[in-house]
């Protein structure tokens, strides 16, 4: 049962305990609310500011479970934080681990910091959960699949576009990499997981999948540097640095190219054509 009293205070206390900064938003100049404004958190957690309010105000519909998961998210609350607010709202808490999407309050704010770098969040089924502006220019938005094609690994077995995103004499790599990394995966969740039913899936969809998995190989991986090509700027070299969240197997990736290359410029070009994409009017 909801605790509409208990979830109000709670939401109140947690936005009024953030600033800005902590969610990587201005502060602007004539502030004088104490922490979050509720458009702000409102904004954060894609939903409408009314909602939001009436919830702060113990009125409004029963939130649904992934309301509640976005609302945390939002508020960029700790695992404990997250629980509690769940089982405020009469839901029982998602579980941890490796099949959680909720990610940490560290690993966020250091992502929301990386407003001039293309860096995403990922899962260890490589499923995105959050790009910068600059990385969905470089590779496109990712975080808009459903279902295993969520997945770059088994959007490689069964959408030929990812593939054009790479150069071509790298896609061997890729495909030995994707293969390794799920059998790897499979073993450490088990036989009745998620990668084990990804597996099964691409066993029957894809003829290189499977010869690639018949050879059992292990611990391949790719090296720093990678090679994208983008349709407007042609092929970028760029670093790739990985910082791995232990507790939810989640890998904060950041991209960047060396100072005064070709790559460098190209990705200062992409900066631009990131920032008109953002604010683009929707149709």
């Amino acid at each position: 049962m909801i605790d509409r009293a208990g979830l109000a205070e709670f939401l109140r206390r947690r936005r009024e305990s953030l600033q800005p900064e902590d969610v990587g938003l201005p502060r602007g100049i004539r502030r004088r609310t104490a922490g979050l404004r509720r458009e702000e958190v409102a904004g954060l957690c894609f939903m409408s500011t009314d909602y939001y309010r009436r919830l702060e105000q113990e009125r409004g519909p029963h939130p649904s479970a992934e309301m509640i998961a976005s609302i945390a998210q939002g508020l960029h609350l700790s695992l404990d934080e997250r629980d509690h607010l769940f089982r405020l709202a009469g839901h029982a808490p998602p579980l941890r681990g490796s099949a959680s999407e909720h990610i940490s309050p560290g690993l966020l704010r250091i992502f929301d910091r990386l407003t001039d770098s293309p860096a995403e969040i990922v899962t260890e089924m490589g499923e995105t959960l959050r790009q910068t502006p600059l990385c969905v220019a470089l590779t496109g938005d990712n975080t808009r699949y459903e279902g295993p094609a969520r997945s770059v690994g088994y959007r490689w077995f069964t959408d030929p576009a990812v593939r054009r995103r790479y150069v071509a004499e790298e896609h061997p790599l890729h495909s030995r990499v994707y293969v390794s990394g799920l059998r790897e995966l499979v073993a450490r969740r088990g036989p009745a997981s998620r990668p084990a039913q990804y597996a099964n899936l691409l066993l029957d969809l894809s003829d290189e999948f499977r010869t690639l998995w018949e050879e059992h190989d292990v611990g391949v991986r790719f090296g720093n540097v990678k090679r994208l090509v983008h349709p407007e700027v042609g092929v970028l070299t760029l670093e790739c640095q990985t910082l791995l969240d232990p507790e939810q197997s989640h890998h904060l990736m950041v991209y960047t190219a060396v100072p005064g290359s070709e790559s460098y410029e190209k990705l200062a070009l992409l900066a631009v054509i990131g920032d008109q994409m953002a604010h683009a009017p929707r149709s």
